[in-house]
């Protein structure tokens, strides 16, 4: 199938999904399959900068809590096995439905490929395990695919299967880069951070980089970001030369000098691999954003199939790294004193992204930042259009209460329990090594 074809398919497959989503999530007892294809579709060369990522498939086991609903059966796919036990122990989590019923539900399906590859490639290249997942899941029109994000790999799978993706559509991936979301900022009407977008080459850095100085003289620091980085790992932190010459060749060069002398956030990057991805994803740079108190506050919104905007929850990010950008973790909820202020920001994000047809969970991540006695500063930062590290610990926690977060951003259970949390991927130890 030729991509003109494949991308008309797909657009005709997803308008499927409003009813199997609607009546899946109205009626518990609804009969529909979900299959679960956690791959993390990616730069690989990027992504292999990140510790712990090839046991990133486990961090949507989480949607094991949908067999909770009597109707659903669920395919999770993976590059590796997973251990039994972890499998057990998401399932004893589901309050009121024995375990046995809901393993009777749910199919595990490993390729056994642990090449630094996405998952769902290596399923595309072995029609045998398409095939199998197309005998599993029984009625098309009662299934749908749930993935970290929708990538052309997904888009492909998606036709193969002839299920939809509860997903924005890989067309609209612009949005979610730094670039698009610098220009989506702008479209909201949302304060953003000083800086210039849709860069290519090292001489268009030094160029942002000067124009950014002018702006504000005796400004110390700037970041340069790779558009489709993650987790803060394609970040580098500039500093300007002390001395800074006001114009022409001298001034130039004094800045040049100083892309020697990135702070990098992933160690493993050099500076003439960054540059190397840099020119060929592009990327942005912009003004390094200070204060006396600086947070990094996160907004989930979700864009139903029925095209209803929900915001879900805020969190204060963690961020750690040599760099200070890297995600470590999250708290829930924001902090109340501008947790309001960021949520009014990403609605209005929202809205914007809703118009552009965006479908799925997203979140708008900010800098909000103050000096002693002044008013919160914010700047939106980035779109990740798709799940991230905020999204597993939120869900769990909804799963576990049947809670829900009030007008304030407060999360009640059905108790009416006030619950809060901290929450980590990135726990290590050696200690833990050989557990299971």
């Amino acid at each position: 199938m030729n991509p003109a074809d494949e991308i008309q398919a797909f657009q005709q497959i997803q308008t499927h999904l409003s009813e199997v989503w609607t009546r899946s999530h109205l009626d518990p007892r609804y009969p529909h399959a979900n299959v679960i294809v956690p791959s993390l579709s990616f730069d690989q060369e990027e992504l292999q900068k990140v510790a712990g990522v090839p046991f990133y498939e486990e961090r949507l086991l989480f949607f094991l809590m949908r067999l909770r609903r009597p109707g659903a059966r669920l395919l999770y796919v993976t590059s590796q096995p997973v251990d039994p036990d972890i499998v057990q122990y998401y399932l004893q989590m589901l309050v009121g439905v024995p375990a046995s019923h809901a393993e009777r539900r749910l199919t595990m399906l490993c390729v056994y490929d642990a090449s630094p590859r996405a998952l769902t490639e290596k399923i595309l290249e072995r029609p045998r395990v398409v095939q199998r997942i197309r005998d599993w899941l029984g009625d098309r029109n009662r299934a749908y695919m749930t993935c970290f994000h929708a990538t052309e790999l997904e888009r492909r799978l998606s036709v193969e299967l002839g299920i939809p993706v509860n997903a924005a559509d890989p067309a609209l991936s612009d949005l979610g880069t730094k670039s698009g979301s610098r220009k989506t900022f702008r479209e909201a009407g949302v304060e953003l951070s000083p800086g210039f977008e849709d860069l290519k080459t090292r001489t268009e850095i030094v160029d942002a980089l000067s124009r950014l100085e002018a702006d504000a003289p005796g400004l110390p620091k700037a970041v340069i970001k790779l558009d489709d980085g993650f987790s803060g790992e394609g970040n580098a932190i500039y500093r300007y030369p002390e001395d800074l010459p006001r114009d022409g060749d001298a001034r130039a060069r004094a800045i040049e000098s100083g892309l020697h002398r990135l702070g990098f956030a992933a160690e493993e990057h050099s500076e003439a691999e960054f540059f190397r991805k840099f020119e060929e994803m592009g990327g942005i740079v912009e003004q390094f954003l200070a204060g006396d108190e600086v947070h990094s506050p996160s907004v989930q919104l979700r864009i139903t199939p029925e095209r209803e905007l929900i915001t879900l929850s805020t969190h204060d990010q963690v961020l750690g790294g040599a760099s200070g950008q890297v995600y470590v973790g999250c708290s829930f909820p924001a902090d109340p004193t501008y947790r309001q202020p960021i949520i009014d920001r990403a609605e209005r994000i929202g809205h914007v992204l809703r118009e552009r047809g965006v479908v799925g969970r997203f979140a708008v991540d900010f800098m909000a930042t103050r000096d002693a006695g002044q008013d919160w500063r914010f700047a939106a930062v980035e779109i990740n259009l798709r799940m991230g590290g905020t999204t597993f610990p939120f869900a769990a926690l909804q799963f576990l209460t049947g809670g829900r977060v009030d007008e304030n951003g407060n999360f009640y259970s059905l108790r009416g329990t006030k619950k809060f949390y901290f929450a980590t991927d990135t726990l290590t130890s050696l200690a833990y090594r050989g557990l299971l």
